[in-house]
């Protein structure tokens, strides 16, 4: 997709569909939950801070927003996430429950977010859940910051070039110490003072590899993981 912008990239990315088999993969001998939830993946030029390392696959000030889940959630306490969470019965739809969740524990305003498209279904079964990635552009950025502390302790907004970054890349080993022979892996980035992994850095690993940003990374590189609740 050379010549358009990450909006454009983004937007195409909806068209036609991703592959979620790495996903998949690690997810297969697990039962499929049915909960449904939603997820805002939601990508813009945020403010004028760049990037601590600039990538030549996205531009410097191109951000992605995240919440770090408060630790007395009964679920992913603590983890860093998408804004989103289950469906309420008055939603409409996974769009309409991302936007609304995102409203909810961050303050956005959706009148400036263009929702591009749905990224299809994805179970996670630690909570019982189906996920669906919704992917936004945010066109009229608007302040956001934790709405409620029982839902999230941090709201930021991620550079997407130091997630891009090969120094920042890590694989996560659940349960384990680092470097512990057979230990089960998983994408991890580190970003901002956090940790970003599990479902979240599955879905950004898969979507920076299916839009070609990712750099080579050294998979070696470890580092341990808290098992999810």
């Amino acid at each position: 997709m050379a010549g358009s912008g990450p909006r454009e990239q983004l937007a195409a990315l909806t068209a036609r569909g991703v592959s979620w088999a790495g996903y998949a993969a690690r997810v297969r001998d697990l039962p499929t939950p049915g909960r449904p939830a939603a997820v805002l993946v939601l990508f813009g030029v945020l403010d004028s801070t760049p990037a601590h390392r600039a990538s030549g696959a996205v531009p410097a000030d191109l951000d992605v927003l995240l919440v770090g889940r408060a630790t007395t959630l009964r679920h992913h306490s603590g983890q860093i996430a998408f804004p989103g969470g289950r469906l309420d019965p008055g939603d409409s739809g996974p769009v309409a429950g991302a936007l609304r969740e995102a409203v909810e524990e961050t303050g956005l305003d959706v009148a400036g977010v263009e929702v591009l498209g749905t990224l299809g279904e994805l179970p996670v079964p630690v909570s019982d859940h189906l996920v669906t990635p919704v992917l936004a552009w945010w066109s009229r950025p608007s302040p956001v910051d934790v709405v409620d502390t029982g839902e999230s302790a941090v709201v930021f907004r991620a550079p997407v070039a130091d997630l891009l970054d090969p120094a920042n890349r890590r694989t996560a080993l659940y349960g384990r110490a680092p470097g512990a022979p057979g230990a089960p892996g998983g994408p991890a980035f580190l970003v901002a003072g956090h940790v970003v992994w599990g479902f979240t850095a599955l879905v950004l690993d898969t979507l920076f590899d299916e839009l070609g940003w990712t750099q080579p990374w050294d998979r070696g590189q470890t580092i341990a993981a808290p098992i999810a609740r």
